[in-house]
């Protein structure tokens, strides 16, 4: 890693760990979504010192500059996703706690800005690794979002609530996820993990099988759709993530409150 990337990479470690989230950053050539040994060392180097015991979950997203065509960085970011998901696992890490793997794509500049456009570029070209730290919810809980939040708030909002084995959005969610974008529009420096849970599963099974899909992976798609939602509304997808914990955290509100997604904050 060059002294500029580790730069990059030690403000970004610096910042999310202060926010309850840790960030491991590898970096890729030009059109390419093979890893050069350097850079698959930081992997390896994470794999060695991380304890995996004490990590929820793992997200994973790749980026490219902004050259070429949307479809295109699309396919060449999910295939640098992969790449790193598949030096993970073959190097021993358990594949169980990687929770998101996406491709987002370019990352747009604008040009005349930007002092030197071949450094951004090259630092646009890259996979972040999201760590979530076991027990990283904060104690701070809420039904609505508030002017003021810190980091590791949670907001779980009565509104947005799912029919049972489904991901769909209900009009009433529609209608509250609405009001919460009037609101993240004004606070445009808000981040936060979209966090899907499902109800009434037993012991045996930590998530319930979405009903569409016949797959076992409903929290992941109520987290998701409310994602799609938000960005089909123009909230900027680097704002948010989401994943999926099953039935972990139940509110003991009764099943139907069980069926939502929560918010927890990332950044203020």
């Amino acid at each position: 890693m060059s002294k500029l990337y580790a730069i990059v990479a030690l403000l970004l470690f610096s910042l999310l760990s202060s926010q309850n989230k840790k960030i491991e950053t590898v970096y890729f050539n030009f059109d390419k979504y093979d890893i050069n040994r350097q850079q698959a060392i930081t992997i390896l180097d994470f794999i060695k010192t991380n304890d995996t015991s004490k990590i929820e979950s793992i997200q994973i997203y790749g980026y490219c500059d902004d050259r070429g065509n949307n479809d295109y960085n699309y396919k060449l970011s999910t295939k640098r996703v992969e790449t790193v998901q598949d030096l993970l696992t073959t190097n021993g890490f358990n594949k169980n706690k990687i929770v998101i793997i996406e491709g987002k794509g370019r990352v747009l500049v604008k040009k005349d800005t930007v002092d030197n456009l071949s450094k951004v570029r090259s630092q646009n070209r890259r996979v972040d690794l999201l760590i979530i730290p076991k027990n990283s919810f904060g104690q701070g809980i809420y039904t609505s979002l508030q002017d003021k939040h810190k980091v590791g708030d949670r907001i779980y909002f009565e509104s947005i609530l799912f029919e049972m084995g489904s991901s769909k959005l209900t009009n009433a969610s529609i209608k509250e996820l609405d009001k919460i974008i009037t609101i993240l529009n004004k606070n445009k420096k808000l981040e936060f993990e979209i966090r899907g849970h499902v109800c009434c599963t037993s012991n045996s099974y930590r998530d319930a099988i979405d009903k569409e899909t016949s797959e076992r992976n409903l929290s992941l798609n109520r987290a998701k759709t409310v994602f799609k939602y938000l960005m089909s509304k123009k909230i900027n997808s680097l704002r948010m993530s989401y994943t999926g914990v099953g039935n972990k955290y139940p509110l003991r509100k009764g099943d139907e409150m069980d069926r939502r997604v929560e918010f927890l904050i990332t950044k203020i």
